[in-house]
């Protein structure tokens, strides 16, 4: 990832130096340079947001442009299940019992858990760009653009619903229970809890499964005598004698929250062309331009939960929606631009 964020501003920076050591050439012969001969303001809607920006010219081929982008903010809803996660005595996962966990903590609480959770995504981007166009032609009309954009480096987040905090208190009660259970600690005053509140595990989100971590059980040996003589962990293996990964469920924090975050690197290099002329007939005052390039973000966006789970590479086989979402953020490995721009010459 390094080396290819280094070949990129390798890139920008040779494709710089070229041009502005023809323009200087192609100035000298001129016997003038003309520094901050116009000012432009422009205007900016597209990939990376609404923006606003000032440009000014230098010399013949060269335009410096600097500005500020934001995304606008739209909510997306997405709906994860909430399951129970327990083995029986051979390793594997049984199958989820929610409801008749969620009668067993509303009998001792009067909380209750709802089945399922609503996350709402959002984006969050926004970022101070720096952008260098270079003039190759007579007529102005085409640009190549380098560059940066530069921003925080989370771009969007999702965080649970208001109305399932009350759900998700439940969630933590029962983990907390549970574990009580568990160790055998009496919860009030001697009073333990049975073992039913073992039978099914501890609650949570399911959303797929840890990429290097694997099922155990443990083996109990005997001797021919039928004597106990030592154990030992070992992998659970499916039909085929494969490994089974280990199931990745998102508990709540102790704020009795979940979220989860995009992250990207704060320094963007982009490299990229345009295209543009008058907007109206017989007026250099108003222009119009499209602009078309990449924002390198520095690789796979990294999408980390409350608890640090990096889902992008941590976990695999993330089903419905939300892996869809998660296999599409992850196979962006730069941002693509495309842009519209409307200025006004101030003078």
């Amino acid at each position: 990832m390094n080396m290819i964020r280094e070949k990129t501003i390798l890139a920008i920076l040779i494709m710089v130096a070229t041009t502005f050591t023809m323009s200087l050439h192609a100035q000298n012969e001129k016997k003038e340079f003309k520094l901050l001969e116009h000012l432009d303001l422009g205007v900016t809607m597209g990939t990376t947001g609404l923006g606003i920006d000032v440009a000014s010219p230098i010399g013949q081929y060269f335009q410096v442009r600097t500005g500020f982008e934001i995304m606008p903010r739209f909510e997306k809803s997405l709906h994860f299940d909430i399951q129970s996660f327990g083995y029986n005595d051979d390793g594997e996962l049984q199958s989820s019992q929610f409801d008749k966990m969620a009668d067993r903590l509303e009998a001792l609480t009067n909380y209750r858990a709802k089945p399922s959770v609503e996350m709402i995504g959002k984006p969050t981007i926004w970022n101070y760009k720096l952008l260098v166009d270079v003039f190759p032609f007579r007529n102005k009309h085409w640009h190549l653009t380098a560059g940066f954009h530069w921003g925080p480096s989370q771009i969007a987040e999702a965080i649970n619903a208001l109305s399932d905090a009350p759900s998700l208190v439940a969630v933590n009660i029962y983990n907390k229970l549970y574990d009580k259970a568990e160790s055998g600690d009496a919860i009030y005053k001697g009073f333990a809890l049975g073992s039913e509140w073992l039978e099914n595990g501890r609650m949570g989100i399911h959303l797929g499964d840890y990429a290097d971590r694997y099922v155990m059980k443990t083996v109990v040996e005997y001797d021919e005598y039928g004597d106990f003589v030592g154990s030992h962990e070992e992998y659970v293996l499916d039909a085929n004698g494969n490994k089974i990964h280990e199931p990745y469920r998102m508990e709540p924090d102790n704020e009795c929250t979940v979220s989860a975050r995009v992250k990207v690197n704060s320094f963007k290099p982009y490299l990229g062309f345009g295209y543009g002329g008058r907007l109206l007939k017989n007026d250099d005052r108003y222009n119009i331009s499209f602009d078309a390039g990449f924002m390198f973000w520095g690789g796979t966006p990294d999408i980390i939960t409350h608890d640090g789970t990096n889902l992008s590479k941590d976990v695999i086989n993330i089903g419905g929606k939300v892996g869809d979402y998660v296999d599409l953020i992850s196979g962006v490995k730069a941002f693509p631009v495309l842009n519209l721009r409307i200025t006004r010459r101030l003078f």
